[in-house]
């Protein structure tokens, strides 16, 4: 096959620029110069036939310029996928919107800069795709810019199609889709070069227009912004302004109006704006009248903006499947900017239980109570509850967010949960969970709209953690949190949920279909054979929350089972004593990428890893990437099985006490955990590297990444990361050959499959310590 996948996990830190550069290279590219280089995080799907190579790329903020190529004239094809690119070429600076082209010569003083990462399409055709045939060599001497329009809009709905489908592709479709990407390209490069610069405008003029077109950018929000003072600010007369237009056939109105009404309409199907009200985007681009702005749009767009925003919403969770839409929706959720909006926010305090220790070091405490969790999310603007220094221990309390299964018996009498999970109908006393908007204008279900739903306390900072260095969480102690009922005291309860986001939900046998089971469990800490034993269980019936909210499936966390829809089944696996494998499954520091991040799928930063190995005992390696690491800790489990197969654990509410210590990026040289990209586990015999489906999948898929990754994982895709991930340890860290490792993984390395519930699906590999205890 010649489609060929690129990842930047599969290299050490070191390799990565070079890896970096072929990918470029195979395009007609190479960093724009020699400081360029980009080593970060970085995904590439790449196809090629005869002359003819197509890669969609992800990658951080970089600049990036022609490679030149002998006698080649063809020129490349590039189409951004986010904004935030910018076209240096002799005629100056020039933004590119998203879903425009840029055809590049093969050649001269040009650059392409990705201001905050790197998404897009390169299309690079050379003469060998030409086949003999006689093609009048288009010759372009400067880059060119060209909407979607016409023509263009054609080729750039085949290049964006064809790109999101590579890896589908059979050769024989590949290659007929590329001949005609060829062809394609041949067409509007010949369109281009024959006509003249800028549509009959000098290239002074052409400059002009731009810079004028740029002025206006910036101020679209001015409901004032008129002809003439934009040509008072120019220089120039507003007679001259017009004039400057009608050379490419437009007028200064038109151009503006045209342009406020496109970024509304980017607005309203964006993610990263979704909380924003519809009036709040219409006089953000100088609508002063709502009723207007509605008007405009729908004559504009065929549909009124509150309709079309609902479609998108609609259309979206309809692409991706499962009604109840654990995940984000594409295109109707917020990642929340403002600090006014994230909850129980509290000072940092270092004077909660803090005890001296040894050495300067201290011990603290963390008790679990509403203003000191976050339940859903991950935030790099949380607030941090208490500061600790390296090498301190801190013991943190933690709530499963499955207690009001049987409120009875795990939240009754224990002020902490009280705290967390009181609801009544005049108050949440937590209201956000999960990191969609708060008004629940998704889906209606509650603020935060359930996406994301693991309560986790928190965050800890780390004094002098830094972006690129390692913390490393010893886990010293796990202990289950007792019931504090009067009827059922010092009893330990859990609970795990047959639902509709697990693996079997659409294989049922006998009826009703589908369907959804709780089960409740004591949980015995018995020190000869500790061990998990069914009470009852019931199925899920349509539960009505204390604002009115009906749920007719688990679709948000914390939602009271009124007693009397409980329908107890005894007998229960009767009988069967299930071993406990107390863990967390959520230890997590703060990703970088965005603000609000759905506590679900697991990625480099943690997160929801759902690993039985992560108990007492063991010691997880976190890359750090944001200051003071920020991490949190939730999801604790009495036992789980690898795969996690109906959704949840045995979830039960747990404190544990940890060793946090931090190591500085210039020390982690000849240590294992040098050059992490990924949540690594040590236990006492083992190393175990955990592989997703897509191992950044907030860097990969960019502003669409919380919905992407839900519809896109795979079992193959996390197998091959682990593979990846191993390949490099054994070969970066324990000094092997690629054959070597290759080998040493097939005779030895156990890999295991992690969970299929979780949006970014984990297979971890498990490397023995014993293979090298002889090994020099």
């Amino acid at each position: 096959m010649s489609f060929r996948p690129f990842t930047s996990e599969s290299y050490a830190q070191d390799d990565r620029p070079e890896a970096w550069r072929d990918v470029l290279a195979a395009v007609g590219l190479q960093p724009a110069t020699a400081h360029s280089f980009y080593d970060g995080h970085a995904t590439a799907s790449h196809r090629h036939a005869v002359g003819v190579a197509l890669t969609r790329m992800a990658a951080g903020a970089q600049s990036v310029g022609p490679l030149p190529q002998a006698n080649e004239d063809l020129p490349i094809a590039l189409m951004p996928l986010e904004d935030g690119m910018v076209l240096k070429s002799a005629g100056g600076h020039r933004i590119v919107p998203v879903g425009h082209l840029v055809l590049l010569p093969r050649s001269g003083d040009w650059s392409i800069v990705f201001q905050r990462d790197m998404r897009a399409i390169v299309l690079s055709v050379t003469t060998s795709a030409l086949h003999g045939r006689l093609s009048g060599k288009p010759r372009l001497g400067e880059p060119r810019v060209v909407p979607p329009n016409g023509f263009a809009d054609v080729f750039a709905r085949l290049l964006d199609a064809t790109a999101r489908t590579l890896d589908n592709l059979s050769d024989a479709e590949w290659n007929a889709v590329a001949q005609s990407l060829v062809d394609l390209l041949l067409t509007l490069a010949h369109q281009l070069a024959a006509s003249t610069s800028d549509a009959g405008s000098s290239a002074t003029q052409a400059a002009l227009l731009h810079r004028i077109c740029q002025t206006i950018e910036r101020r679209l929000d001015d409901p004032d912004l008129v002809p003439a003072r934009v040509a008072q600010a120019e220089g120039i007369s507003e007679r001259y302004l017009q004039k400057l237009f009608e050379t490419v056939g437009d007028n200064f109105t038109h151009y503006v109006r045209e342009r406020r009404l496109q970024r509304a309409w980017a607005d309203l199907s964006n993610p990263v704006e979704a909380h924003r009200s519809i009036s709040e985007i219409a006089y953000a681009y100088g609508f002063g009248d709502s009723a207007h702005f509605s008007r405009a749009f729908r004559h504009r767009f065929g549909l009124p903006p509150r309709e079309f925003r609902q479609q998108e919403a609609e259309r979206a969770t309809l692409q991706h499947g499962v009604a109840g839409q654990r995940g984000w929706p594409q295109e109707a959720l917020a990642q929340l900017r403002t600090h006014q909006s994230v909850e129980a926010r509290s000072n940092v305090s270092r004077s909660d239980a803090e005890e001296p220790r040894a050495a300067g070091r201290r011990h603290h405490h963390l008790p679990v109570e509403a203003s000191r969790i976050h339940w859903g999310y991950f935030s790099r603007s949380l607030s941090p509850q208490i500061e600790i220094t390296s090498g301190d221990t801190i013991t943190i309390e933690t709530l499963t967010q499955h207690a009001s299964d049987a409120p009875d018996m795990m939240i009754a009498g224990d002020a902490g949960a009280e705290s967390v999970f009181g609801w009544t109908r005049e108050k949440k006393n937590v209201d956000r969970r999960g990191a969609g908007p708060m008004d629940a204008s998704v889906f209606g279900r509650g603020a935060g709209e359930g996406f994301g739903v693991h309560i986790c306390t928190g965050p800890v900072a780390v004094k002098d953690a830094q972006p690129g260095d390692v913390l490393e969480v010893r886990i010293l102690d796990i202990v289950p949190r007792a019931s504090r009922s009067p009827n059922h005291a010092g009893r330990v309860f859990g609970s795990s949920v047959a639902a509709w986001w697990g693996y079997h939900y659409n294989e049922f046998l006998g009826g009703p279909k589908p369907r959804e089971i709780v089960t409740i469990y004591e949980i015995f800490d018995d020190p000869e054979e500790p061990h998990a034993r069914a009470l009852y269980s019931y199925r899920w019936e349509p539960q009505t929350d204390p604002f009115g909210v009906v749920h007719a499936t688990y679709d948000y966390p914390g939602v009271p089972v009124a007693p009397a829809t409980v329908k107890r089944r005894h007998a229960v696996l009767d009988g069967i004593r299930i071993p406990l494998r107390p863990h967390f499954g959520v230890i997590a520091v703060a990703p970088r990428e965005v603000d609000f991040v759905d506590s679900v799928p697991p990625s480099y930063f943690g997160g929801n890893l759902d690993n039985w190995r992560l108990g007492k005992g063991a010691t997880v390696y976190l890359p750090v990437s944001v200051p003071g690491a920020l991490l949190s800790v939730g999801d604790s489990h009495a036992t789980q099985g690898d795969g996690e197969l109906s959704g949840t654990a045995i979830e039960c509410s747990m404190t544990g006490t940890f060793e946090v210590i931090l190591h500085k990026k210039a020390d982690l040289a000849g240590q294992a955990f040098a050059d992490l990209s990924y949540p690594l586990i040590e236990t006492e015999t083992d190393w175990v590297l955990t592989g997703f489906s897509h191992p950044n999948y907030l860097a990969e898929f960019g502003a669409q990444g919380q919905s992407e990754v839900y519809a896109k994982s795979s079992l193959d895709l996390a197998m091959k990361d682990a593979f990846r991930k191993m390949r490099r340890f054994l070969m970066n860290v324990k000094g092997l050959s690629e054959d070597e490792a290759i080998a040493l993984m097939s005779a030895a390395v156990d890999f295991g499959v992690t969970q299929v519930v979780d949006g970014n699906w984990g297979v971890h590999a498990i490397l023995s310590k014993r293979l090298f205890q002889d090994a020099t």
